[in-house]
Protein backbone atom coordinates (compact mmCIF):
# COMPACT_ATOMS: atom_id res chain seq x y z
CA UNK A 1 0.00 0.00 0.00
CA UNK A 2 1.12 3.39 -0.74
CA UNK A 3 0.39 6.30 1.64
CA UNK A 4 -0.52 9.81 0.60
CA UNK A 5 2.86 11.71 1.01
CA UNK A 6 4.21 9.09 -1.84
CA UNK A 7 1.41 9.13 -3.71
CA UNK A 8 1.19 12.99 -4.24
CA UNK A 9 5.85 12.80 -4.67
CA UNK A 10 5.07 10.38 -7.71
CA UNK A 11 1.89 12.07 -9.44
CA UNK A 12 3.37 14.71 -11.76
CA UNK A 13 2.49 18.45 -11.51
CA UNK A 14 0.03 20.11 -14.22
CA UNK A 15 1.03 23.15 -15.78
CA UNK A 16 -0.30 26.37 -14.55
CA UNK A 17 -3.09 27.62 -16.95
CA UNK A 18 -2.60 31.35 -17.56
CA UNK A 19 -5.84 33.61 -17.24
CA UNK A 20 -4.81 34.99 -20.94
CA UNK A 21 -6.89 33.65 -23.74
CA UNK A 22 -3.95 32.37 -25.98
CA UNK A 23 -4.49 32.69 -29.97
CA UNK A 24 -6.01 28.83 -30.22
CA UNK A 25 -8.38 29.96 -27.34
CA UNK A 26 -9.74 33.28 -28.98
CA UNK A 27 -12.77 32.61 -31.01
CA UNK A 28 -12.28 35.32 -33.15
CA UNK A 29 -9.12 33.73 -34.75
CA UNK A 30 -10.50 30.98 -35.13
CA UNK A 31 -13.35 31.76 -37.26
CA UNK A 32 -10.99 34.04 -39.60
CA UNK A 33 -8.61 30.45 -39.66
CA UNK A 34 -11.43 28.60 -40.49
CA UNK A 35 -12.46 30.95 -43.28
CA UNK A 36 -8.91 31.40 -44.73
CA UNK A 37 -8.99 27.81 -44.84
CA UNK A 38 -11.84 27.99 -46.94
CA UNK A 39 -10.40 30.92 -49.30
CA UNK A 40 -7.24 28.10 -50.11
CA UNK A 41 -9.39 25.56 -51.22
CA UNK A 42 -11.68 28.00 -53.03
CA UNK A 43 -8.62 29.45 -54.77
CA UNK A 44 -7.37 25.69 -55.46
CA UNK A 45 -10.73 24.60 -57.21
CA UNK A 46 -11.17 28.30 -58.91
CA UNK A 47 -7.72 27.74 -60.12
CA UNK A 48 -8.13 24.45 -61.32
CA UNK A 49 -11.37 24.92 -63.00
CA UNK A 50 -10.08 28.07 -64.80
CA UNK A 51 -7.54 26.14 -66.77
CA UNK A 52 -10.53 24.38 -68.15
CA UNK A 53 -13.07 27.31 -68.55
CA UNK A 54 -13.43 30.76 -67.97
CA UNK A 55 -9.79 31.19 -67.47
CA UNK A 56 -10.67 35.10 -67.50
CA UNK A 57 -12.80 34.95 -65.16
CA UNK A 58 -12.19 32.22 -62.41
CA UNK A 59 -7.99 33.25 -62.87
CA UNK A 60 -7.76 36.45 -61.16
CA UNK A 61 -10.69 34.74 -58.30
CA UNK A 62 -8.07 32.13 -58.01
CA UNK A 63 -5.14 34.48 -56.96
CA UNK A 64 -6.93 37.24 -54.97
CA UNK A 65 -8.31 34.26 -52.75
CA UNK A 66 -5.05 32.75 -52.87
CA UNK A 67 -3.48 35.63 -51.45
CA UNK A 68 -6.04 36.37 -48.94
CA UNK A 69 -6.02 32.82 -47.78
CA UNK A 70 -2.15 33.11 -46.95
CA UNK A 71 -2.09 36.95 -45.59
CA UNK A 72 -5.11 35.46 -43.34
CA UNK A 73 -2.50 32.52 -41.50
CA UNK A 74 -4.20 30.03 -43.69
CA UNK A 75 -3.36 26.23 -42.33
CA UNK A 76 -3.63 25.08 -46.04
CA UNK A 77 -0.32 26.95 -47.02
CA UNK A 78 0.43 24.41 -50.18
CA UNK A 79 -3.27 24.58 -51.31
CA UNK A 80 -3.50 28.35 -51.19
CA UNK A 81 0.46 28.56 -53.14
CA UNK A 82 -1.48 25.87 -55.83
CA UNK A 83 -4.46 27.88 -56.25
CA UNK A 84 -1.92 31.13 -56.90
CA UNK A 85 0.49 28.85 -59.23
CA UNK A 86 -3.34 27.66 -61.27
CA UNK A 87 -4.32 31.15 -61.05
CA UNK A 88 -1.06 32.51 -62.99
CA UNK A 89 -1.40 29.71 -65.32
CA UNK A 90 -5.05 30.65 -66.18
CA UNK A 91 -3.95 34.04 -67.04
CA UNK A 92 -1.07 32.94 -68.75
CA UNK A 93 -3.12 30.01 -70.68
CA UNK A 94 -5.98 32.88 -71.72
CA UNK A 95 -2.60 35.09 -72.74
CA UNK A 96 -1.35 32.59 -75.40
CA UNK A 97 -4.72 31.88 -76.70
CA UNK A 98 -5.29 35.14 -77.69
CA UNK A 99 -1.72 35.33 -79.16
CA UNK A 100 -2.04 31.80 -81.14
CA UNK A 101 -6.11 31.84 -82.18
CA UNK A 102 -7.07 34.95 -82.21
CA UNK A 103 -9.53 34.30 -79.29
CA UNK A 104 -10.43 33.66 -75.45
CA UNK A 105 -11.30 29.80 -75.59
CA UNK A 106 -10.36 26.22 -75.87
CA UNK A 107 -11.57 24.74 -79.17
CA UNK A 108 -10.76 21.22 -80.94
CA UNK A 109 -10.19 20.27 -84.28
CA UNK A 110 -9.60 22.83 -87.18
Amino acid sequence: MTTLSEAIRTTPAKPARTTEPTQADDPATSRLRRHADGMAVASFVLGLLGTLVLNLLLGPCALVLGTLALTRGTTRRGRALLGLTLGATDLLILALLATTDGTVSWHIGG
